[in-house]
């Protein structure tokens, strides 16, 4: 196979472009969804880092819901990275396709069997839950945010 030349790449790239936008340009998100999606961001994460602080659990369990939250907000990038992949042709093996949904919907079990367990009041569940849930959906628009910003910006240039 001979390399692909600088003329056939930009084919390649124009066309994947086309495909991906059906002829239109990507549309920028705004300033208020992307400082809206890093707040609800920092807000869920930070509520439910103030919750561990607070809460009267061993260091060892705080350290277990500490790690569901980083495995749960990795997980769901990589969900959205790798579901977005496939929507704009990039290949994606579908066994990282299907690892990358295993671990956002075992992190959310995890949570679940660890909050049934706890001895914690049913409101402190829930409030963990809650900033759980808004922590992951943040981090897929804040990525969603990145990536569409990025191609706007490469379109421009």
């Amino acid at each position: 196979m001979e390399p692909l030349k600088s003329n056939e790449l930009n084919n390649n790239s124009e066309s994947k472009n086309e495909r991906l936008n059906n002829g239109q340009s990507p549309l920028k998100p705004s300033a208020a969804f992307i400082g809206a999606s890093w707040m609800t961001l920092l807000i869920g994460m930070t509520s439910y880092c103030i919750g561990l602080y607070n809460s009267a659990m061993a260091y060892n369990e705080k350290g277990y819901y500490f790690t569901i939250l980083l495995f749960g907000l990795f997980s769901v990038i990589s969900v959205q990275k790798s579901v977005r992949d496939r929507l704009e042709g990039i290949p994606v093996t579908d066994l990282y396709y299907s690892i990358s949904w295993f671990s956002t919907i075992a992190s959310i079990v995890l949570l679940i069997i660890g909050l049934w367990n706890a001895d914690l009041l049913l409101s402190e569940k829930g409030f963990f839950g809650m900033s759980f849930v808004l922590g992951l959906f943040s981090a897929l628009a804040v990525q969603k945010n990145t990536r569409d910003l990025k191609q706007f910006e490469s379109t421009i240039k």
